[in-house]
Formats: C-alpha cells, sequence, structure tokens
C-alpha cells in the first residue's frame, strides 16, 4: 500500500471513534494472518479518489451494530430497526474514512457512504500488497476496518 496509511492508523481513526462517539470500548486484535467477521454482519463503504483511489470499508457484526445504533441515536435497543443500523453503519463508515481521508495524499474526493446487510462470513489476510485489514474485538461482537488502494 503506498499511501500513509498504517496499521496504527486504522486503530487510531476506529478507537477515535468508538470511544469519542459512542463511549464503547473496542480492543484491536494483534496481528494475525487472517481475521474473520461473523456470518451476518453490516458492512458500511466509501470510496475516495484522487491521488489516491481506494475503498474504506467497515465489517460490524450484527450484535454489535444493533448496540452502537442504540448508543448513535440514544434510544433503547429493542426500539432499533435494520434500517437503523444500515444508516449508523454508513455514518461509522464515513466518519472512520474521513479521518483516514486526512492521512491521504490530496486532492481526494470521498464518496457518499453506503451500507448493506451481509450474510456471509468474511475472513481477509490482515496485509497484503494493496489492501490493509485491522480486526476489533468488543464484548458484543467484531468489527473489522479495511483499507484498499485501487491499482
Amino acid at each position: 500500500m503506498q499511501a500513509q496509511l498504517d496499521e496504527q492508523s486504522v486503530i487510531n481513526a476506529n478507537t477515535q471513534f468508538w470511544e469519542q462517539m459512542l463511549a464503547m470500548k473496542v480492543e484491536p486484535v494483534p496481528m494475525a494472518e487472517v481475521f474473520c467477521v461473523g456470518k451476518r454482519h453490516l458492512l458500511g463503504s466509501v470510496e475516495l479518489s484522487g491521488v489516491w483511489s481506494g475503498r474504506i470499508e467497515v465489517r460490524i457484526e450484527e450484535k454489535l451494530a444493533y448496540l452502537a445504533t442504540s448508543a448513535m441515536l440514544m434510544q433503547p435497543l429493542d426500539t432499533v430497526l435494520e434500517a437503523d443500523t444500515l444508516d449508523a453503519t454508513r455514518e461509522i463508515a464515513n466518519m472512520i474514512a474521513g479521518v483516514l481521508k486526512s492521512s491521504l495524499p490530496r486532492p481526494c474526493a470521498m464518496t457518499v457512504p453506503e451500507s448493506a446487510v451481509e450474510a456471509a462470513r468474511i475472513c481477509e489476510l490482515q496485509r497484503c500488497e494493496n489492501s490493509l485489514a485491522v480486526g476489533f474485538r468488543h464484548e458484543d461482537g467484531d468489527l473489522m476496518v479495511r483499507v484498499s488502494e485501487h491499482e
């Protein structure tokens, strides 16, 4: 990866969001060859273009996504709908990508975030030539932040 992003940049951006915005503690998973996110999870993503071109994804296991949404909306967990979690996942991806974007060469434009419910388990190599994935643990589920540079 040619950008000035490394594992610590991703850890800092993700931790800053979860702790400051949601008052939730997530712990980075020590670097391993492969990290997986559970079978049913939410995906938030943003595309970046300019001097650096790529994609930033945030994958959050379903239970953790619902808890994060409850915290963001300041409403009881049992009132959170799937549509709410999709909105919250877009916002989480947008906030984390915005912090990471500040480390990228300019000019760099960011698309409107997208989100989806994923029904398949995803496993990623934590580091390969054009990609960096960092896993995080919370007592209520795992999440992954992945930065991939387009060739």
